[in-house]
């Protein structure tokens, strides 16, 4: 592609993804960024995880002016990654959408069928798992546990969530919800115990302890900690402000308000909400 044709298709705002194709193969190129030259998949990766995690905390804040974007920066990564793939003989961009489809066909069989034109499948009849299987197989990936392909990069409640739900597979899994709470009051008093020698790996330890049971436990009742975490971290970052926009009102710092002072504007914050339906 000369030089000329490149530079129409990076400022041509309706050439789609074949322009931030271009754009990112510019930004490569010998003469490109120097910033963007030196990247790496493990340098990149982070920023990839970032954006991912913008684009979740857009959609749990209802914006959606902000989602266009965070979804454009999304998308970068994924034409990042494709670039530096590419010029390593690797694989490409088209290779990835091709790939992603082809399995999202394959997947099912019960919305377009086994072939072109043929009979779709019934859906109750599709194994999720057993076409998982055949895809690794195609791969020549061979498994020795029900727990390999759990990403050990997730973050540690998404983790141990799905760590728990493969090892549920094959029957080990609490009955019932309630009996996940009592291993956490039981994960819970050995912390407190431990408070005792306050060593920080034991104390470490215990603690991870009982995230994992509560983790484990959002995945019984159906709900996902991550989602939790997010909720009740906008909740206490709201009511917060609100702590410290009553203290600020009558002329003072936060900084100079006594715990019990907060406590009480904090309860005061939550009635508020509770009032307005908010909270």
């Amino acid at each position: 592609m000369s030089r000329e044709t490149s530079d129409a298709l990076v400022f041509d705002r309706d050439a789609g993804i074949e322009r931030l194709l271009e754009i990112m193969r510019r930004l490569r190129a010998a003469d490109g960024c120097p910033w963007d030259r030196e990247q790496d998949f493990r340098s990149i990766a982070p920023y990839t995880v970032e954006e991912a995690c913008e684009v979740a905390d857009a959609i749990e804040r209802g914006d959606m002016v902000h989602l266009e974007d965070e979804l454009g920066d999304l998308l970068l990564q994924v034409v990042y990654h494709a670039q530096m793939a590419a010029e390593e003989g690797l694989f490409d961009f088209r290779g990835v959408v091709r790939a992603i489809s082809d399995k999202m066909v394959r997947r099912h069989p019960h919305v377009f069928g086994t072939e072109p034109g043929g009979e779709r499948a019934d859906p109750s009849e599709v194994d999720w798992e057993a076409l998982k299987t055949q895809e690794r197989a195609a791969r020549g990936e061979v498994r020795d546990s029900v727990l390999d392909g759990v990403p050990a990069t997730l973050s540690g409640l998404t983790r141990a969530v799905k760590l728990t739900a493969r090892a549920a597979k094959v029957g080990f899994d609490w009955a019932e919800p309630r009996d996940v709470i009592a291993k956490a009051v039981e994960e819970a008093q050995e912390l407190t115990e431990e408070l005792e020698t306050a060593n920080p790996d034991r104390l470490e330890e215990e603690y991870g302890d009982l995230l994992f049971v509560m983790a484990n436990l959002g995945r019984k009742l159906g709900l996902d900690p991550e989602a939790a975490m997010r909720r009740v971290n906008a909740k206490f970052d709201r009511r917060f402000r609100g702590v410290e926009a009553r203290i600020k009102a009558g002329g003072r710092r936060p900084e100079d308000a006594t715990l019990e002072e907060m406590d009480a504007l904090w309860d005061a914050e939550k009635a508020a909400e509770k009032a307005t339906g908010t909270g």
